[in-house]
């Protein structure tokens, strides 16, 4: 405890039952995966980006103690936009108070609200769209194919957005990553506003969706990677639920049944940060435990869920690994 900061005391000191003390028991059980060698995925899901996790989440990333991610289409690309475009978004604190007629004046001034913040659609979207475009197109007339988080490599480290920036580099854990170009998997990323802006460019002929790297192609190169990266263990710390966490959790299952690779290791950790309650049906809201009969966890894999909201779980978990 002496070599850690004051945040790391404080909660240390004053949380000791119920979900505070699972933060605190999810800390350290991360910190002795990273201590034993194992290598830890995280998840995220939900607006964590739009969020401003970055500010934390890149140095987890720089510090590596993150060496693979999973993640929406929306968390890749907001990062992004809160890069080129934080002094155009609006925080909206009444949030829970307006009326379907205000939700309407948001849009008609191009503010797409994720519940208090306000994205800017023109600065953006559209500001990453056109410089977005040129990348897949040159890709594309090179007879190239990329995933789509590689895209996005491209798009910040070519510097072309540089010019844009409104918030401190090191804040961005997306361009942490490009830096190391650690790996990412992106399931369901049609489901996002640059895969709706490619679907466009498909729909238009300007286009071809075989330029972009399927999610097929990411559950593979999943499976690659987790058997070339297990022999110490895999952790796996996620944020949220939904194809974030569900994705890639499923790359044991399918390597131990389908390929029937039986030496398949398990996860070596697990953890969920989750507002979801236990449920009917949800993968969100579902306990540890159940991932067990899946062949996802083994029986005496560390588990750990914290039922609170992960803007205020996660910093704290990563300021305890980062020592603060």
């Amino acid at each position: 405890m002496s070599n850690k900061g004051e945040i790391s005391q404080f909660i240390q000191k004053y949380f000791l039952h119920f979900n505070s003390a699972a933060l605190v028991d999810a800390a350290k059980g991360y910190e002795d995966q990273l201590n034993q060698g194992s290598k830890m995925l995280v998840s995220l899901a939900g607006a964590m980006s739009t969020a401003e996790l970055g500010k934390i989440f890149a140095e987890m990333i720089r510090t590596d103690k993150v060496h693979i991610i999973s993640c929406t289409g929306a968390n890749l690309e907001e990062d992004l936009m809160n890069l080129v475009a934080h002094s155009h978004y609006k925080r909206v604190p009444n949030y829970r108070d307006l009326t379907p007629q205000e939700e309407w004046g948001l849009l008609e001034k191009g503010l797409n609200r994720v519940t208090d913040t306000c994205i800017p659609e023109e600065e953006a979207f559209r500001r990453l769209q056109k410089h977005i475009y040129d990348i897949w197109k040159d890709a594309e007339e090179k007879g190239e194919r990329y995933f789509p988080h590689e895209y996005m490599y491209k798009l910040l480290l070519s510097g072309v957005l540089e010019q844009y920036y409104e918030i401190d580099i090191k804040d961005s854990w997306m361009y942490a990553a490009a830096e190391k170009n650690l790996p990412i998997v992106v399931p369901g990323w049609e489901d996002s506003t640059m895969g709706n802006i490619f679907a466009s460019y498909v729909i238009k002929g300007e286009l071809k969706a075989s330029t972009m790297k399927s999610g097929i192609e990411y559950m593979t190169f999943l499976a690659d990677w987790y058997m070339n990266n297990s022999e110490k263990g895999i952790g796996f710390f996620q944020i949220g639920g939904g194809i974030a966490g569900d994705f890639p959790i499923c790359v044991v299952p399918m390597l131990y049944q389908d390929l029937e690779q039986t030496e398949t290791p398990f996860w070596s950790y697990f953890c969920q940060i989750s507002d979801s309650t236990t449920s009917y049906g949800s993968y969100s809201g579902a306990v540890p435990n159940e991932k067990i009969t899946w062949g996802k966890l083994d029986i005496d894999t560390p588990k750990f869920i914290v039922e609170s909201d992960a803007t205020i779980v996660a910093p704290l978990i990563f300021a305890y690994l980062l020592d603060m």
